[in-house]
């Protein structure tokens, strides 16, 4: 099997649980807000953060059972930040995965809600799991709070929205990519390290291998914003320049950025190469997400 179809019958996997929930609509105010919800949650996707739940959660032991929760919950809170970055008020855009933005058909007010609802579901999720299996479940929820909230991606979204029009240097670039982007992908490993029992050397690989990916990740998606083109990417391209946005190559250049990238995706293979058991199907997703590379 090639790793296309491993990612897409990995993607398939994750949407059939998604597809799962809220489906039970009391009244018809619920109803409206959950086909809000459902429809930017269940719009597509790679469902990267799910996968790599699952994935490390697999490599450690665990089973999907114990896992699977803690994936679709952090896939929520992602779907939720996507949501309320597409606004108006954010970065006002009016495509995400190649179909209209939450707002564009809800309206601005049903969807600023409807991330809300999904941020709030999402920890419903994973603190019913939480009471019901223990300590570790509940280190994975500690770790995802931290990386959702003011000192995680919120944190790295105000930060990155004060840097517009501002101009910036290489440590707030810094802190926008690790609080952004990063944290919510090292979150989704550590939930699968905590929930699968891991020792603290392992919890520190798994954060290192969750910064050097979202970091190259962000990096190639600058790269990305300026090489390629709308439909390639189902957004609109030359964002960040049109925002005045503070990225890699706008400090360093695309040589310097593509370097970059190339250093910190052999530096996440390093640390796979550490782990114990099958970590193929995990280099080559570290290859995707930091080269785009299928």
């Amino acid at each position: 099997m090639s790793f296309k179809e491993g990612l897409h019958n990995r993607a398939k996997e994750v949407d059939d649980y998604l597809e799962n929930y809220l489906n039970e609509n009391r009244n018809q105010f619920e109803e409206k807000l959950h086909n809000s919800m459902r429809y930017s949650l269940l719009s597509g996707g790679k469902r990267i953060r799910p996968i790599l739940v699952l994935e490390i959660g697999k490599i450690f032991g665990s089973s999907v059972e114990e896992l699977v929760d803690f994936a679709c919950a952090i896939e929520m809170i992602h779907t939720y930040s996507l949501i309320h970055d597409d606004l108006p008020a954010m970065d006002d855009d009016e495509l995400r995965r190649g179909k209209k933005t939450n707002h564009i058909v809800y309206g601005e007010a049903l969807a600023i809600l409807a991330g809300d609802g999904l941020l709030n579901y999402a920890f419903e999720l994973m603190s019913q799991v939480s009471v019901k299996r223990g300590m570790n479940h509940v280190k994975a929820m500690h770790a995802v709070s931290l990386a959702a909230g003011h000192q995680g991606m919120i944190g790295g979204q105000v930060a990155d929205m004060i840097s517009e029009n501002q101009g910036g240097n290489a440590e707030t670039l810094r802190y926008i990519q690790e609080n952004k982007t990063s944290a919510l992908l090292t979150c989704a490993l550590l939930a699968g390290g905590y929930i699968s029992n891991v020792d603290e050397h392992t919890i520190t690989d798994l954060k290192q291998l969750g910064l050097c990916v979202g970091l190259a990740f962000q990096i190639k998606d600058d790269i990305l914003d300026i090489e390629s083109d709308e439909a390639t990417l189902g957004k609109p391209i030359g964002s960040d320049e049109k925002n005045h946005k503070l990225t890699y190559p706008s400090l360093f250049g695309l040589a310097a950025s593509k370097e970059k990238v190339k250093e910190l995706t052999d530096e996440a293979h390093k640390i796979l190469d550490g782990f114990k058991g099958d970590v193929s199907f995990l280099k080559e997703l570290v290859d995707y997400l930091c080269h785009r590379i299928s």
